[in-house]
């Protein structure tokens, strides 16, 4: 099937409740994103890879990109902060753990969709993951109502993989080289097959790394596209870490990509790269006009 990155979610044969998920959604409706905002809760510190192309600095309130947050809070203190972005924020519709860690590699995760859930049954919650332990944990993302679900991929080939990540820890055990990319990917697959057949909504990130996987992401987008997930996310290298040196993709560049993958999978080309913490509608996060001073686990300093 051939997706347009406008194709309206009207258009699909889904029912009520996913069409909402999806409307009100502004990483899945290009639409949403100017009626619907979000508020991701930062209750992840812990990660179980390591990408050559992040860094995860916890205190940078001038920093806008994944894997940046003011402060990783507990679960307690994640729920206090819902309470009080949506009683002065009623367009916010989502709920998000993306981090700065991978959501399902921290217990407080589910603690915190948990609590969320039962006070908010109706708010869409989402998380976002390396996929390494989505297999694992399906069944507690959809104990807790967890119907959103997007997973970054940067390969399917693990010999692209290997030069992607540093290592996957997996067990109590680090792998290393093409055996970490191989066991990743194979985790990814099966989280993202049965992910889609649980009728979870799946969006896929690919960070676009010239040199690197540039040529490989239409086959991510040939492959995912296939497997029945929502949308495909290209998000433009930022380069840090050990891909300091890459130089980034252009905006032209990346339209280029997109138009290569977009007869496989619908598109979503309207991503602002969000913070572990942001707040608001995309594009206009207002993360530091809620407080947050004296709670969480201390890893980030506090607000600034």
């Amino acid at each position: 099937m051939v997706h347009s990155g406008e194709t309206l979610a009207q258009e699909l044969p889904y029912d009520p409740e996913t069409l909402r998920r999806i409307n009100e959604h502004p990483c899945y409706s290009p639409e949403a994103r100017h009626s619907f905002g979000r508020c991701h809760v930062a209750v992840a510190p812990k990660c179980n890879i390591q990408c050559n192309y992040c860094v995860r600095d916890f205190d940078c309130v001038n920093e806008s990109r994944p894997g940046v947050t003011s402060m990783v809070l507990k679960p307690e203190d994640a729920l206090e902060r819902i309470d009080e972005v949506v009683s002065k924020m009623k367009h916010i519709k989502v709920v998000g753990i993306a981090g700065p860690g991978d959501p399902l590699a921290n217990p407080e995760t589910f603690e915190t969709l948990r609590l969320v859930h039962e006070k908010y049954p109706d708010t869409i919650l989402c998380i976002s993951t390396n996929g390494l332990l989505l297999p694992d944990k399906i069944d507690e993302l959809e104990k807790y109502g967890v119907r959103n679900i997007t997973v970054t991929l940067n390969a399917i080939d693990p010999a692209i993989g290997e030069k992607i990540y540093s290592f996957v820890e997996y067990g109590g055990k680090k792998y290393h080289g093409r055996e970490g990319a191989e066991l990743l990917l194979k985790h990814q697959m099966a989280g993202i097959e049965e992910a889609v057949r649980r009728k979870m909504l799946v969006k896929i990130n690919t960070v676009y790394v010239p040199g690197v996987n540039d040529t490989h992401i239409p086959e991510i987008a040939k492959k995912v596209g296939a497997m029945g997930v929502f949308n495909f996310n290209i998000i433009p290298l930022i380069p840090q870490y050990k891909f300091k040196d890459i130089v980034p993709p252009t905006p032209a560049e990346k339209a280029h990509m997109h138009e290569l993958c977009a007869p496989y999978v619908r598109q979503m080309r309207h991503c602002q790269r969000c913070r572990a913490d942001a707040v608001g509608l995309l594009g206009k996060d207002v993360q530091n006009e809620f407080g947050c001073c004296g709670k969480g686990d201390g890893s980030g300093g506090g607000c600034n």
